[in-house]
């Protein structure tokens, strides 16, 4: 039974594109938009740290199920380099361990980044959610403990200077999962020989969704309730970088029962020869996803509920 004074929530499916604000968690952010619309069911993508801003794409409903596929996607960051002065998490949040000068030039700042493009290897920081023993290491951080770390290997794609003006070093950042720009910040600034700490952190692109289209906690609220849904992006918006198969009405059948279809035999043409893909039922309602092999056998792998399918 519904306490009085509070509303019942619905079911909603889809994605909002949220340009998160500075100085909000990725869980409290998480929790206004789900107020905002009302929503039984919601999740995140993967989390921005408060004192960054951006693309932080929220699942609802039967998009949930689709949520690693960002977790697992490349990033696109914009960032700030404040040079000269390391914090002890390596962004505007923590306190100042050092102050060193900064002396270099375009050219050696130029030079450094390269070293920086491409595979490199990262140390993850202690002020972050990764888990030991069942507990984020920012917790043993805050506790005053250290522990080691096994340095990963990640891939930096794109690394362009926008912009330098000491001691600030603007830089575009494209990246694979797993990098931890406030690492890379710290580790430019350790090449250079100063020492630095990110004063900007500002995520534009998660796979092919980009922060043109996301819209902020406050735009959300200016909508009358009623039309706040219209601001979700479609289920499938999540999986546009996958090939596309539609079915007919008897495979389909057959697809949501979670029967394996044999291709060849239906006259289905595959989209591709093997890997994942997105299942529709003609014309476009989406089903939820499958792996095709040799591009004869699909085989289902996550499918969507028929509420959020039609």
């Amino acid at each position: 039974m519904t306490q009085p004074g509070k509303r019942k929530r619905v079911p909603v499916h889809g994605v909002l594109l949220l340009d998160k604000p500075v100085g909000m968690s990725s869980t409290q952010a998480l929790a206004k938009a789900k107020w905002l619309l009302n929503a039984q069911k919601a999740g995140h993508t993967g989390t921005l740290d408060p004192f960054a801003t951006g693309l932080l794409p929220l699942c609802f409903g039967e998009a949930t199920k689709f949520a690693q596929d960002l977790l697992d996607a490349d990033k696109t960051y914009e960032t700030k380099v404040h040079l000269g002065i390391k914090t002890s998490t390596g962004d505007t949040e923590g306190e100042v361990l050092e102050r060193r000068p900064v002396d270099v030039t375009l050219t050696q700042i130029e030079s450094i980044l390269e070293k920086f493009r491409g595979p490199i290897s990262q140390v993850p920081p202690m002020h972050s959610a990764l888990k030991r023993d069942g507990k984020p290491l920012y917790e043993y951080a805050r506790a005053g403990i250290t522990l080691e770390r096994e340095a990963r290997s990640v891939t930096v794609y794109k690394l362009e200077l926008l912009a330098y003006d000491a001691p600030m070093l603007r830089l575009r950042v494209a990246c694979s999962k797993g990098t931890y720009i406030r690492v890379l910040g710290e580790d430019i600034g350790a090449a250079i020989g100063c020492g630095a700490h990110l004063s900007m952190l500002r995520r534009i692109e998660i796979g092919g969704l980009d922060i043109s289209s996301a819209l902020t906690l406050d735009q959300l609220a200016e909508h009358p309730d009623a039309e706040r849904n219209s601001c979700l992006q479609p289920v499938d918006s999540l999986l546009s970088s996958f090939p596309a198969l539609v079915l007919d009405d008897a495979l389909a059948s057959r697809f949501r029962q979670g029967q394996r279809i044999a291709l060849d035999r239906a006259g289905v043409v595959p989209p591709c020869e093997s890997g994942r893909v997105r299942v529709y039922q003609a014309p476009h309602c989406l089903l939820g996803t499958a792996q095709l092999s040799d591009g004869t056998v699909l085989a289902p792998e996550r499918l969507l509920a028929d509420i959020a399918s039609h």
